[in-house]
């Protein structure tokens, strides 16, 4: 675990000193659920994880060992959501009331998946009771604020180093079925990444079989938002992968395509890596 992360807030993988311009990040696989959170769900264990991008921070060990750098969260989704912005916040959620100036409201507060999510569809309401302000400030200021200034630490030695570094968000996203794309990369439509760092993950991605789409249904979120900044020569792409895709038919445990997932985030990691070195990307040992 890193030196400056709190206990069981996030762990790095990967040097001090960056050996590639690629820095990963994983958010929303965090499972270490301490027994107030649970307490103070009205739901279950097993519905709170619902709201996990199952099993992503196992994906990324392929591209961790070819040298990328990975920052992984062990705090739950359910606790408090990374890829939001602090202040985006539902005010029924949070005791006493919260000042209106201290809230940024956006669709995805209410419709209970802010920083403290409130509601999981099909579901209802999530927790017991409201949260005591001074857990919120808790949470922010011990894992959500942490986390992202390891990231941009981080993205900042590598761009200093390399010239320039790009962060790979990664999450997963439910089944969409049909024919619909299993790979969806978001670069908040063009404002995140150079179009070229796009393409070449989407390449990467195609050489392996899979179908790929960009910023639709997902544009990337706050990670994105708050740390690409190509303007800097730091660039920040979002990876969606369907977890029907890597999963059982559970969505629980490792699947048949488990062993691929982890081949796609290596080569889009070394095609990024690439294309920001001038080099050749890697070739995925099958």
């Amino acid at each position: 675990m890193s030196e400056d992360s709190p206990p069981s807030s996030f762990f790095r993988i990967g040097p001090e000193r960056p050996v590639s311009p690629v820095i990963l990040s994983v958010p929303h696989a965090g499972r270490h659920y301490s027994p107030e959170l649970v307490k103070a769900a009205r739901v279950p264990l097993g519905v709170l994880q619902t709201l996990e991008d199952r099993l992503v921070d196992r994906l990324v060990w392929r591209a961790t060992a070819a040298g990328a750098t990975a920052f992984i969260a062990r705090t739950p989704r359910a606790e408090i959501d990374l890829n939001r912005d602090e202040r985006e916040i539902d005010p029924n959620m949070v005791t006493p009331t919260l000042p209106p100036g201290s809230i940024l409201a956006s669709v995805r507060s209410r419709g209970g998946i802010g920083l403290i999510p409130s509601r999981i569809s099909g579901v209802g309401p999530i927790w017991r009771e409201r949260v005591p302000r001074q857990e919120l400030s808790r949470r922010i200021e011990r894992i959500h604020r942490p986390y992202h200034q390891a990231l941009e630490r981080a993205l900042e030695e590598s761009r200093d180093r390399f010239g320039a570094a790009v962060l790979l968000d990664c999450h997963s996203m439910p089944p969409r079925g049909g024919g619909d794309s299993p790979v969806v990369f978001g670069d908040r439509y063009g404002t995140s990444s150079d179009p070229g760092l796009v393409q070449a993950a989407m390449n990467a991605a195609r050489s392996l079989g899979y179908r790929t789409a960009c910023n639709a249904p997902y544009a990337g979120g706050y990670v994105c938002a708050r740390h690409g900044r190509p303007d800097r020569s730091i660039h920040a792409i979002q990876l969606e992968i369907d977890r029907s895709a890597y999963l059982d038919a559970e969505l629980r445990s490792p699947g048949p395509g488990f062993a691929g997932a982890c081949a796609l985030i290596a080569a889009v990691t070394s095609a990024l890596e690439a294309r920001l070195l001038g080099g050749e990307p890697a070739l995925a040992a099958e």
